[in-house]
């Protein structure tokens, strides 16, 4: 594999990070990101990160992984970080199907015997990348495990508006608008546009500023708001991962209280259904719990690492089959 940049700058991750370039079978150039510091020996973290985000900005979590004993692999999934962009417009966050990113997934896991990376593998999907996780684990990714932290299995949008947002996703793509950004949003980065009394992703001033500083120091990492495209392709694909089963692992999922971002419902849904399941509502918490205040963020990596070592245990088959448990949607 190709070597690729690595900001380890901001980053502010354990010593030794770096990056490689992948090419998904599609042709789409990827990047990912290793942290594998001496000691991280219990097995790895596979992080799939949610809309607009990129691998440097897991840099303190795969610190606070590390001295919890693991390594942290996170992907630049195709359209944001230094993954290939998809459209002109570079900052518009846009997908042609949902189903594309599980082709980023797959050349991850063709990677995965040439990095050598600890074993086993635990599934961690924040947000959009709790969606991907979702289906992916549902295809029988190569984990022991699986968490997620505000995983989109839903989007929050206001039921009168709900229709609205179908209808409108779904005509501008009849009308070949669907590249435009979807209502509301526009080609700014969040961080930079609202100020921290005002945003929905954490009640830690020094954590937003941590991502301010890296969208300042490296614009080309930065993506604005989601294409009306991604917006169809979203809904449609998180309505139909609510009518399947969950995949046969054991899952632990925190959900800040003060979410503000995905459909809580959806996420208390699945996982009052999900044999081995454990949802835990974090008190105070918004969107990103991993980068909430340093309280926060130790009971957050904590319930994490003990997740992984209690399954680590138990691991037999990473490939077992879903359940015949049927989800609400």
């Amino acid at each position: 594999m190709e070597n690729a940049p690595f900001h380890a700058d901001v980053a502010d991750g354990p010593e030794g990070g770096r990056a490689f370039w992948l090419r998904a079978a599609d042709g789409v150039r990827l990047r990912i990101g290793l942290w594998t510091p001496e000691g991280a020996d219990k097995g790895t973290v596979f992080l799939f990160p949610g809309r607009t985000e990129y691998v440097e900005k897991y840099g303190r979590a795969a610190r606070d992984f590390a001295t919890r004993g693991y390594a942290t692999l996170v992907v630049d999934w195709r359209g944001q970080g230094l993954a290939d962009r998809l459209l002109d417009d570079s900052m518009s966050g846009h997908v042609n199907v949902f189903s594309d990113y599980q082709k980023d997934v797959e050349a991850v896991v063709q990677a995965l015997d040439q990095l050598d990376l600890p074993k086993p593998l635990h599934l961690l999907g924040h947000s959009m990348g709790g969606c991907i996780g979702l289906r992916a684990a549902m295809n029988g990714l190569p984990v022991a495990s699986c968490s997620f932290t505000g995983p989109m299995w839903g989007i929050r949008i206001a039921s009168p508006l709900r229709p609205v947002a179908w209808s409108l996703s779904w005509g501008s793509r009849q009308m070949g608008l669907c590249h435009l950004y979807a209502p509301g949003t526009k080609s700014d980065t969040y961080v930079l546009v609202d100020p921290f009394e005002a945003n929905k992703l954490t009640c830690d001033r020094d954590m937003y500023q941590y991502m301010i500083d890296q969208a300042q120091a490296h614009p080309e990492l930065t993506l604005g708001g989601p294409s009306l495209r991604w917006l169809h392709e979203a809904l449609r694909e998180t309505l139909a991962l609510s009518r399947l089963p969950s995949p046969r692992l054991p899952c632990l999922t925190l959900l800040g209280t003060e979410e503000d971002i995905v459909d809580i419902p959806r996420i208390r849904s699945r996982m009052a259904l999900w044999p081995g399941g454990h949802l835990e509502e974090i008190d105070g918490g918004r969107h990103e719990v991993m980068m909430d205040t340093p309280e926060m963020r130790k009971r957050v990596f904590d319930m994490l690492a003990a997740h992984y070592d209690s399954a680590a245990k138990g691991f037999r088959n990473p490939a077992s089959p879903a359940t015949a448990v049927a989800q609400g949607g």
